[in-house]
């Protein structure tokens, strides 16, 4: 007496092309949303840096007496920041201290170019 058996586990074609096309329409919605989060988050992070340098520039000025229109250089506010690292753009910009009486700015463009007041 035989015994018939099929074997019929597994996938057909276009339940995985189903799959497959879920998984491009998920990645579709998914993507942009992290690349603008990822953009966002570096935004902040390159103000937050501005906020730190600007209050360095003013600790340095008022410790050495400086006027509002002496610019100090990187390696004078130094000391003042944290750990005496001097921060960097997490978007690759580079940070100019200015002059004591105005803003730090960022190369980056709308990162920091006006640094918001608290």
């Amino acid at each position: 007496m035989k015994i018939k058996t099929t074997n019929t586990a597994g996938f057909t074609l276009v339940e995985i092309m189903i799959v497959v096309a879920i998984i491009g329409l998920l990645a579709a919605i998914a993507i942009p949303n992290f690349v603008r989060a990822r953009n966002t988050s570096q935004k902040n992070s390159c103000i937050n840096n501005l906020r730190q340098l600007d209050a360095a520039k003013q600790q340095w000025a008022m410790e050495n007496k400086q006027q509002d229109s002496s610019v100090p250089t990187s390696g004078d506010v130094k000391q003042y920041l944290k750990n005496n690292l001097y921060p960097h753009c997490p978007s690759g910009g580079t940070y100019s201290l200015n002059a004591a009486n105005t803003d730090p700015t960022c190369s980056q463009a709308g990162h920091g170019d006006i640094l918001p007041t608290p």
